[in-house]
Parts: structure tokens; C-alpha cells; sequence
């Protein structure tokens, strides 16, 4: 009896952090619940300059990596592909139906060493800047094979002239860690 009564306090404590895990969550999702659907794949695309293997990380709000985008197939974590067209970019999570960004939506690349529940060596995430109907977002991704380098060079090549990603420099390989809050970047 007398281990009875704290392991239930152990199981009543954990109950009620996993329901506000799930209050939570869904208030997210309540929240975003205004941001437009990514636009469905076109008929008729064309085969990719690149397909790459991808453990999708997440989609956060612009220059905000810790606010996860939880609506539309974006919330979750997952493997999958990313094919670079000249029409645009397709996200193929595993579980989901593809996201595709036209073009015209990309704003930029860049590499990224954290997000929201991860952080990888320097320049380890490849970060996709584009809009969502109007919203700023910036997908990031983990390369699962020695493409990284390449499909960032993709990505940054099919974003217009003028779309490079919040915190880069468009003449830099290695351009300035986007993933860091404007308080924290390095005075220019």
C-alpha cells in the first residue's frame, strides 16, 4: 500500500502532462488552421534536375525556428523525397500527400545547424524558404546521403533572382546561419 499511492500520483501526473501535450497541440492546429493548403501537384510535371532522400525536420514560420508550422501534412517529422523541378519544388513525406511549391513561392535556400527538435553539425539542414499562401515559412530538411550540397544548389536555382532566403548572401557558398533570431545575429 505504501507504493501504491505515489506510483499513482507518478500515473495521474503523467496522464495530465500527456493530455496537455494534446491540448496543446490542437490549439496549435486551431491556431494555423487559417493558413492556405499548399498548392496541389500540377498534371503533368516534368521529371526533377534532382531527387534527394530527406528526413523532413520541419516547416516553422519565417526567421521563427521554433514555431512549427502543425497543419496541412507539415507538423510531423517523416522520411521522404524532395524532387527539384523547374516548375518548382515537391516535397514527398512518407504519410502524406505531396507538397509542392511552385517556383514563384520558393524565396530562397541556405544551410541551417538547428530547428525546432533538432540540431546537426554546422550547415547539416538544408533549409527551403518559401511562402504558404501568403505566410513565410521555412521548411528544413536532413539529407540522408552526400546530395547536400547539390540539392541546396537546386533549390537556391530554381528561387527567382531576387528570393534569397532571409540571412544569406547570394555570392557566399556558405551563407549566415538563417536559424538565428535577429537579436542574435552578428552585427553586419
Amino acid at each position: 500500500m505504501d507504493r501504491l499511492t505515489p506510483a499513482l500520483i507518478v500515473i495521474l501526473i503523467l496522464l495530465l502532462a500527456f493530455a496537455l501535450m494534446l491540448l496543446g497541440w490542437r490549439n496549435r492546429r486551431r491556431r494555423q488552421a487559417g493558413l492556405g493548403r499548399p498548392q496541389p501537384l500540377p498534371a503533368g510535371i516534368g521529371e526533377p534536375s534532382i531527387r534527394v532522400p530527406v528526413l523532413y525536420v520541419a516547416t516553422t514560420r519565417a526567421d521563427a525556428p521554433l514555431d512549427r508550422i502543425a497543419v496541412h501534412g507539415l507538423g510531423f517529422r517523416s522520411r521522404g523525397e524532395v524532387g527539384v523541378h523547374p516548375e518548382g519544388v515537391v516535397l514527398a513525406l512518407r504519410g502524406q500527400e505531396p507538397v509542392y511549391v511552385p517556383a514563384a513561392a520558393v524565396r530562397g535556400a541556405t544551410r541551417a545547424t538547428w530547428t525546432i527538435d533538432r540540431v546537426v553539425e554546422e550547415g547539416g539542414l538544408v533549409m527551403l524558404a518559401w511562402t504558404l499562401d501568403g505566410t513565410e515559412v521555412d521548411s528544413y530538411l536532413r539529407v540522408t546521403d552526400d546530395r547536400a550540397a547539390a540539392l541546396h544548389a537546386a533549390l537556391r536555382a530554381v528561387a527567382p533572382a531576387d528570393g534569397a532566403a532571409p540571412g544569406s548572401d547570394a555570392s557566399d557558398s556558405h551563407p549566415d546561419e538563417p536559424a538565428l533570431r535577429p537579436d542574435e545575429r552578428p552585427a553586419s
